[in-house]
């Protein structure tokens, strides 16, 4: 057991069992269908949240953070395990209420010492920072300073994914219906970024494949230090890695580079056959 456990939570959208191999916990979030609620990544699946999010007439699906109660419980079972000290990576304050339950919990456990990280962002981007983070306990390195790297590179992060389609921003409100119709009938790509809890939108591109090449420019446009690519069901999301991993000068590596299917935090508001990355520039 490490003297550091380090913890995560399912917008993460990291693999379970990648995600257990590394020594990361993951406490779930909760997605909503309807009357039937579930732990993401625990109780549904995110393989079983798009069959369900793409089901004709499946309602939109909401999300919620888990309690309070449930990320102490997490800690309090690290430290019973023997862990030390507690580092604990979330999903951007700026778009979730997850990381206050996870403060809460901190503080819950005023005898122990947990500190916790806003990553400034989501899936993979913070993914990218918990794998970081495992990095340095497996090194034994402090949790203080554990935290502290981890707060100096949040701002190095970002994710970009270029959008198929409108839909599912008009069903969760961000757009209305005519936008939609009109975007969709104009086949509009719109490319979104996540910069420091930020959502914004950097481009709209006409056509598939130049917004694809649009993606890769802005991806590349900086180099690369560490690199996960998304997807919402996208079945060109290999080439899509190949391409962008010979795009950013060849040091990465394949193997270094996971693909990510984006789950039930960020997924309902991309839909499917979206495509992207999660990007730590260099320092």
């Amino acid at each position: 057991m490490r003297r550091v456990a380090i913890f995560t939570d399912s917008a993460s959208d990291m693999d379970p069992q990648a995600a257990a191999a590394d020594g990361i916990g993951i406490v779930p979030l909760l997605v909503t269908f309807g009357d039937e609620t579930f732990k993401a990544g625990e109780e549904l699946s995110t393989k079983a949240f798009w069959d369900r999010m793409t089901a004709p007439d499946a309602p939109f699906p909401k999300t919620a953070a888990s309690s309070p109660a449930e990320f102490k419980d997490a800690y309090e079972a690290a430290f019973s395990d023997g862990a030390e000290a507690v580092v604990s990576i979330h999903v951007a304050s700026a778009l979730s209420g997850t990381i206050k339950s996870a403060q809460i919990a901190r503080d819950m456990l005023p005898d122990r010492e947990i500190h916790v990280v806003d990553s400034l962002g989501a899936s993979m981007a913070q993914g990218i920072l918990a794998m970081m983070g495992a990095e340095m306990a497996d090194a034994d390195r402090p949790a203080g300073d554990i935290a502290e790297t981890l707060e100096a590179r949040a701002p190095d992060m970002r994710m970009y994914v270029a959008l198929e389609t409108l839909d599912y921003l008009r069903k969760g409100g961000r757009i209305s219906g005519p936008q939609a119709a009109i975007g969709n009938l104009l086949s509009v790509k719109p490319i979104i970024r996540v910069n420091q809890g930020v959502v914004d939108t950097v481009d709209r591109v006409r056509t598939r494949g130049k917004a694809r090449e649009r993606l890769i420019e802005l991806i590349c446009e900086r180099p690369i230090e560490r690199l996960a690519i998304l997807h919402t069901l996208s079945p060109e999301v290999d080439a899509f890695r190949d391409e962008v991993i010979e795009r950013s000068g060849g040091h990465l590596d394949a193997a270094d580079v996971p693909i990510s299917l984006v789950g039930a935090s960020v997924g309902p508001h991309l839909g499917p056959g979206c495509v992207g990355a999660a990007v730590l520039y260099s320092a």
